[in-house]
């Protein structure tokens, strides 16, 4: 079933479609009136691994997301995950009722059902398409927060008896929230704080680790009455922006328990649903999804962001990119435990809208960006860089790779002007590596091997970024990184610079005169 699915993901790259389709098809394939005739309703079970996948894959979205994009749009992602949820939740109920038929209680938990966009669909589409950092980190942060209220309004839509008192809902939710917040970011800092001052015998431990922190969130989050799942992301995002120790192999763990998780999830809901069934409730769900999408989102979006005056282009790829996934099929199996009546249709309902408008709305996000003139901006490329603890040596070992779009590019390593304490010490370059000179021009496609003391290791971090995003100019483009309080690395000496002239650092003489050229490199003629 692994290589199966993993073969899907192929599939799902190339035509655009969320993955989760290709897995919940393989489900359906080998279980009930399928070729496996696999015999699968137990609907607790299901909500359980359904939970557990879905704290692995919010810890997946939580370490990919970059603080930089999300930050500036936390609060219009946090009402959208509240006052958003709410709007949505009351115009779909009200088609529910009224278009379709169900009674108020299954119209609530339907409407509170399909107003989570889904975290593991929203992340797998959005990464792939160039859209603006405003974009892709509201929505992002949306599917990452908005879970945490819709798991409290479901669960209490299918508890038995009358809400009485709905302003006692809204402190519950509150309430939940803020405990589920505070826990997320206490664990984070907690956690990156340990894994930045303790060094651990194995690279391979930090990975588990990371994933372990993440879990505990969860775990605290929900023995404190809070909300885990706000906690396990807050936590997880926290941990993915604290430059640990082997970050990228850290990602690439997460990663892979992340496509664990989806495809065991998603068979899991294929195998649950009974194919035969859907047919009566197939109308009802396009019915249903219509009003969500076209009404409820559009308005949801409208009214949330309205206090922050965003484009009316953005709002319209909002509204259209609010995908549903296992999220809401997941929290469909809640009222089947509660026993809820009519629960095995709001089940089929939930299914059926969304694999329909999955459908429909993955493949074209890509064509209304277009159509909206929305694309990524034109910044220079990050550097990715990797950092390994030398414990003994109370130093760090960082690797550097320098993508196509880094300014860095053309920039001779004396240029660099990192702090002392911290030097270039190996260059990769097709293949082949060397020692390089102060004069050494490095290239797109280089990775550097840099050794920084343990008080200057995150002052290095931020000027190679620096230079990375500004050049050899950073300090005076206004570029972040500190570069006017660093001095010219050991054995340089530095004459006025001015901008548009070539740097004026020279090797000194004294230090033992100009070394040997490497190959591709210029060599500067000795000072007189």
């Amino acid at each position: 079933m692994l290589l199966i699915a993993v073969a899907a993901v192929r599939i799902s790259s190339r035509s655009g479609l969320p993955s989760l389709l290709l897995y919940l098809g393989i489900g359906v394939a080998i279980g009930q009136d399928g070729i496996g005739n696999i015999a699968f309703d137990n609907a607790e079970l299901t909500q359980v691994i359904g939970y557990a996948a879905l704290v692995v894959i919010l810890a997946e979205g939580g370490l990919g997301t970059k603080w930089k994009e999300v930050r500036p749009a936390l609060p219009a992602a946090a009402v959208l995950s509240t006052v958003g949820v709410a709007v949505s939740v009351g115009v779909t109920a009200a088609a529910a009722h009224y278009l379709v038929g169900l009674d108020w209680r299954q119209a609530l938990i339907i409407g509170a059902v399909v107003s989570s966009t889904d975290a593991a669909a929203v992340f797998s589409v959005l990464r792939k398409v160039p859209l603006p950092s405003r974009v892709t980190g509201t929505l992002e942060a949306e599917s990452g927060f908005n879970d945490a209220p819709v798991v409290i309004l479901v669960v209490a839509f299918s508890t038995a008896g009358p809400i009485e008192h709905w302003y006692v809902l809204l402190g519950e939710i509150a309430l939940e929230l803020a405990i589920g917040a505070a826990i997320g970011v206490a664990v984070g800092f907690l956690g990156a704080y340990g894994l930045r001052h303790v060094a651990l015998p194995a690279s391979g431990l930090y990975p588990i680790a990371v994933m372990a922190i993440a879990v505990v969130a969860y775990a605290a989050g929900a023995l404190a009455h809070g909300s885990g799942f706000l906690a396990v992301y807050l936590a997880s995002m926290i941990l993915g922006n604290a430059k640990l120790p082997h970050a990228p192999a850290n990602r690439g763990f997460a990663e892979g328990l992340g496509w664990i998780a989806q495809i065991g999830m998603f068979v899991l809901l294929g195998l649950l649903v009974t194919p035969h069934d859907l047919i009566n409730d197939f109308w009802a769900a396009v019915v249903i999804g219509l009003v969500l999408t076209v009404v409820a989102r559009p308005l949801e979006v409208l009214v949330s962001l309205l206090p922050f005056r965003i484009p009316w282009q953005e709002q319209a790829l909002m509204s259209w990119a609010g995908l549903r996934g296992a999220v809401p099929i997941i929290l469909a199996t809640i009222p089947m435990v509660a026993q809820v009546a009519g629960s095995e249709r709001i089940f089929n309902i939930v299914f059926v809208l969304v694999v329909v408008y999955t459908l429909i709305q993955g493949p074209t996000l890509p064509w209304l960006a277009k159509a909206l003139k929305l694309g990524a901006s034109s910044d220079a490329s990050d550097l990715g860089v990797e950092s390994a603890p030398l414990e003994r040596l109370r130093g760090h070992l960082l690797s550097v790779a320098i993508p196509e779009g880094s300014r860095m590019h053309g920039v001779e390593v004396a240029e660099l002007r990192l702090p002392a304490g911290a030097a270039v010490t190996l260059v990769v370059r097709d293949e082949k590596s060397f020692v390089p000179a102060p004069a050494t021009v490095l290239r797109h496609g280089d990775e550097l091997l840099v050794v920084a003391t343990d008080p200057v290791r995150d002052a290095t971090e931020r000027r190679l970024r620096a230079v990375g995003q500004g050049g050899k100019l950073a300090g005076w483009l206004g570029t972040g990184g500190g570069s006017t309080a660093l001095g010219p690395p050991p054995g340089t000496e530095t004459r006025p610079h001015r901008p548009g002239q070539r740097s004026a650092q020279r090797p000194d003489r004294r230090s033992g005169g100009q070394p040997a050229p490497q190959s591709g490199h210029r060599q500067k003629k000795p000072a007189r």
